[in-house]
């Protein structure tokens, strides 16, 4: 049992820190996660993460819960889910009651919309490195179609303005085509 509560303190702690220090959306608690969990606690491998993430962003709600629970539940079940979830929405929920005292006068502080103008530079730095990180692992996956609908869903959003919901249809409805000649290769590979 103490192993267990160990474990579960691990992961409230670690998502209530990453929480609390995670500014400008869930896309940039995805870098931390993945520093946290895959290279510093060994708990999940790279592989996995980046399709814990690929979940997490198709599934309906913020991705930074959609994360906790996912990797709180692949840690310690279903117990590991609902520790993950309270330590992410934890900090938020307390930030924001305290800037809901103080909204008016943080609205017209200069300092602090100096602040927010400076941490949208930071959370775009780390946006970008968790793109380049995790599209690198792609390409040294050497999985040919993996590179090309990376390629292609960002040439969809950005130079075509293709809506989100369609390239991820498309990119699951990819995925399936490939796993199932995949499988069905492996079969009879195996038969001969």
């Amino acid at each position: 049992m103490k192993k267990d509560f160990k474990i579960y303190w691990t992961l409230f702690t670690s998502t209530f820190y990453l929480s609390a220090f995670t500014f400008g959306g869930g896309f940039v608690i995805v870098p931390l996660m993945k520093k946290k969990f895959v290279d510093d606690l060994n708990w999940i491998e790279e592989k996995e993460m980046l399709d814990l993430t690929a979940i997490s962003q198709s599934s309906p709600g913020a991705i930074a819960v959609n994360a906790s629970i996912l990797i709180g539940y692949r840690i310690a079940g279903f117990l590991g889910s609902l520790v993950s979830i309270i330590g992410t929405i934890l900090p938020p929920l307390i930030i924001l009651s305290i800037v809901s005292i103080f909204y008016t006068k943080f609205r017209d502080n200069a300092a602090i919309n100096a602040l927010l103008k400076g941490m949208q530079a930071g959370v775009a730095a780390v946006i970008a490195d968790v793109v380049i990180s995790l599209g690198n692992s792609v390409i040294k996956g050497k999985n040919f179609i993996s590179a090309i609908v990376m390629i292609g869903a960002f040439i969809a959003t950005y130079f075509f303005k293709v809506n989100v919901i369609y390239i991820i249809l498309a990119c699951g409805l990819i995925g399936a085509i490939s796993a199932y000649f995949r499988k069905k290769s492996d079969r009879s590979t195996n038969i001969e």
